[in-house]
Order: structure tokens, then sequence, then C-alpha cells
């Protein structure tokens, strides 16, 4: 469900207190906010933000560049690939310049005449969104401007008719050059506006992009397929089951799940010290996940902690978790009764239920006397590493939250100790 952003007016009061003023003409008469926040063809001499750091100052008018070029709006030499791994690496590193992007597209995705540029500049969001999220001051803000559209493919058509009307009518030369294409090119707005609202959801928890690897093209492609095909990451088990349709169609399990798993076991996870506790190589762990999101699995994996860090990952990144909201209470009632609990596992849609099913048998396995001598994550270790990825606590209450994560705990642990997961055994 999507929540309801900011109001327009409150939007309006946001952009007068922290728009930085641009001038014009050799009066250097103040431009006003509706020209600050549309699409402009030139380049701008200072950022749109307010700020006093230097470095941002200067970063910001080339960025507006590097939006341009990406947009189609601006020639450049560089490949939009190119453009774009250039353009997120400079707010990957620099956090002060992520909302003067995002402020930017804003501008260049209002009132834009040319469809194909239009597109190109949510592309850009989306892209971007998929690396670091704007800061908490500024997200509100940019989640009402994506909240607004949502559902605007008719308005945006209907805008850009009446804006090239208005052109055409003053007659002017130099605005004519700019390719004015009202027809759909590749993707209606609303699907980059719908992956963008979601997309930011989810950043504005996780963060963004980890490690200390730069991003790479690999990634900035990547990024870019994910608006058309959902990652196997942060979907739903509904979604990954579709996707993985035709390549596995006989699979009753998602295959990055199975795989993950048995990687874990191959590389010896059940006799290293801190499975799970013990987070891998975040690059490697990166690199893993987009190798993983072609179906490939590759065979230079040494450290059983890269893929049990990214099997911890999926599970917490899913779009509901494995125990889907509506059972959070009947679980955390049942905490400390191995009957009820079970019972609970029982009543879970059928997918789920066989998710949640082989992971119990996989932590199973790791409960093992014999294998906790070697990794000394016994019953309670492993539940306490787990819980937080298969039950989501929606209270904002510390308290609430603190008393609730040891209630998940321990309805994990009865699970692990006393769920029958023994048909489980072959099934993929």
């Amino acid at each position: 469900t999507l929540r309801k952003p900011i109001s327009q007016s409150s939007m309006a009061d946001w952009a007068s207190k922290n728009l930085n003023m641009h001038t014009q003409g050799i009066f250097r008469r103040r431009i006003s906010i509706s020209n600050m926040l549309s699409w402009n063809g030139g380049s701008i001499k200072k950022p749109m933000l307010i700020t006093s750091n230097r470095t941002i100052k200067k970063e910001a008018c080339e960025m507006f560049k590097l939006v341009q070029s990406y947009m189609g709006d601006r020639q450049t030499r560089m490949d939009r690939n190119h453009v774009a791994l250039v353009t997120v690496t400079k707010c990957w590193s620099v956090q002060g310049l992520r909302d003067e992007l995002y402020i930017q597209l804003i501008r260049q995705t209002t009132d834009n005449t040319c469809y194909r540029s239009l597109a190109w500049g949510w592309e850009l969001m989306a892209i971007s969104l998929a690396f670091f999220s704007p800061s908490p001051k500024f997200q509100s803000y940019l989640e009402g401007y994506i909240y607004r559209h949502l559902d605007s493919d008719e308005n945006i058509a209907q805008r850009i008719k009446e804006l090239v009307d208005m052109k055409n009518k003053k007659n002017s030369k130099s605005r004519k050059k700019r390719k004015q294409n009202t027809e759909d090119e590749g993707l209606p707005i609303s699907t980059y506006a719908k992956y963008c609202y979601r997309k930011l959801q989810k950043v504005a928890i996780t963060g963004g992009k980890k490690g200390l690897r730069k991003p790479t093209v690999e990634e900035i492609t990547h990024a870019r397929n994910a608006i058309v095909t959902p990652s196997l990451f942060g979907s739903s088990l509904e979604e990954i089951m579709l996707r993985q349709q035709d390549m596995y169609p006989g699979n009753k399990l998602p295959w990055v799940q199975t795989q993950l798993s048995q990687q874990v076991l191959a590389l010896g996870g059940e006799q290293t010290e801190g499975i799970f506790r013990v987070p891998g190589d975040i690059d490697e762990v990166n690199a893993l996940k987009l190798q993983v999101d072609q179906w490939r699995i590759p065979s230079s994996l040494s450290d059983p902690n890269v893929p049990a860090s990214l099997l911890k990952l999926w599970y917490r990144e899913l779009e509901e978790p494995v125990i889907p909201q509506q059972f959070y209470k009947e679980c955390i009632s049942n905490y400390e009764n191995p009957d009820a609990a079970v019972a609970v596992v029982q009543l879970l849609p059928e997918l789920n239920r066989l998710v949640l099913c082989y992971l119990i048998h996989f932590l199973q396995i790791f409960a093992q006397p014999s294998n906790v001598g070697r990794t000394k994550m016994d019953v309670n270790n492993l539940a306490m590493v787990m819980a937080p990825n298969c039950l989501r606590c929606q209270s904002d209450d510390p308290r609430v939250i603190f008393e609730n994560t040891r209630k998940e705990m321990s309805f994990l642990r009865m699970l692990i100790v006393h769920l029958d997961t023994s048909f489980i055994k072959g099934l993929v």
C-alpha cells in the first residue's frame, strides 16, 4: 500500500525555503519557483539547492550537464552508460550531491516537451535510487513528486501537446530545433514512477549500495534492467516464482533460495565458525548478487560467509516477509508454545509455508550438536540472526520493538527445535 505523501502546498513551501533562487538578464531578475522547476535547455551557473559547500557548488553545475547528456538534451562523446556511471559515482562518493541530483532530475522531467528525454530523465532517477537515497529532509519532497506521476500518462501527453502548441504559436525557431516528440517511445512514465516509488521506500531504509568499491557499468546496466525485469531481490515470492517459470518450470521453491543455501553447504558453511553472524566481504556479496540476478552461480566462490550473507539479504529484502504480516501477532503470541508455533506454519499460504520449511530444515542442519561445536552457532544464535529476516515488527515504539525482538527469536527457535521438515528433503 502506498502512503499518501506530503501535499503540493507543503512541497511548494519546502521549495521556497530550500531552492537556491537563480537570476537572469542584465538586471539579474530572480527566476520564479515554477521556472526553476521546469525543463531547461541551457546550463546553470550555481546549484539548485542552497549550500555553502564549495565542492558541491562546483560539481552541481557539471552534474547538470551530465543529466542533460543522459537525457539526450546535450551532445556528448560518452555513451549513456558511461554518463550514468560518472553521475552516480559522483553522488555515491559525495553525499551532499545526492539531493542536488534529484532536484535537477525533477526540474528536467517537468514541462519537458520531448517524450524520449522525459523517459530518460525518469530512467536516470530509477538508476540513481539503486545506489543512494535522498537525505531525510528531501525524501518527502521527492516522494511527493513521484507520487503525482503514478497515474499521469494521459496528463503528461496532454501537457506536452499544450506546451508544443504554445511554442509553435510563438514561432521561436531556436526552440523548434529541439525534437518535439509526443509519441510514446518505450515505457509509460507511470511505469518509471511506480518503480521509483517502491525503490525510494526501500532505499530510504536500506541506505543503498554499501562497500568500498565504486559503482560499475555492470551495476548501472543491472539497475536499468530492473525497471522492466524485477530483481530476484526485493520482489515478492509470487513475482520470483513467476520469473523462474520459463527456466525452472518444475521448481516448487525459489531457485535463488535453494542455490544460495546449497552453496553455503558446498563451501563447508556448517563447519565455519560464526556462519550467518560473521558477514561476508561486502564487495564480494555485491558481485555475487549481480551474478545471481542473472541466474548464475560463479565457480570461484571460496568463502561460505559470502553466499550466507546474500541469503540473509534475500530473505530480509523480500517485499513481504516469509511469514506474512497478518500472521505476525499470532507468532509473537505463541513464542513459548511449540504446538501453537508449528500450527501457525500450517496456516501460511502454500508458497510461504514451503519457503519457511526449507529455511527451517536448512537451519536444523546447523543446529546439530556436531556442527555447533565448530560454528559456535547454537539454536539460540541461529534464531537471533535469522528472526529479523523472517518477521517484521511494524511498531515505531522502541520498547515494543525491543520486547518483540525477543519473542521473534523465541518463535523461530521453537520452529528450529520442533518443526518436522523431513518432507522438504530433495525438494527444489
